[in-house]
């Protein structure tokens, strides 16, 4: 004999089920009546750091991040303060290698092709 309790176990169950079924379709019509999504807006984003060479990962965070964004279409600035102004020199950035990352040489090469004003 079913008790009150498994028959509202499995009237949840149907419900639930029918629920998301609904969501199922009704998301997927309205996702082919909607027209084309508008462009991202375009942000202007000026990035700061002052990590320098005793900590090479941090170091190349904003040059790697800012070419990130630079590549998604948004307007990039990088402004170094205190130890990281030492990374405008070649032959400090030849000898910073970051742990899981590309050695700075190689970002700054891109951030220099994007044309990615760096600030000091």
């Amino acid at each position: 004999m079913a008790t009150r309790r498994s028959f509202f176990e499995k009237s949840t169950r149907l419900a639930a089920g029918a629920l998301a079924a609904g969501t199922l379709v009704v998301s997927h019509s309205e996702a082919q009546n909607q027209p084309p999504a508008a462009p991202k807006k375009k942000l202007r984003i000026l990035m700061r750091s002052s990590w320098g060479t005793d900590e090479p990962t941090r170091a190349s965070f904003v040059f790697s991040h800012g070419l990130a964004l630079a590549e998604a279409g948004h307007d990039v600035q990088i402004f170094l303060t205190h130890d990281a102004t030492y990374l405008m020199r070649k032959a400090t950035v030849d000898t910073v290698k970051p742990i899981g990352w590309p050695p700075l040489s190689d970002t700054m090469a891109k951030v220099v092709a994007k044309r990615i004003p760096v600030f000091s």
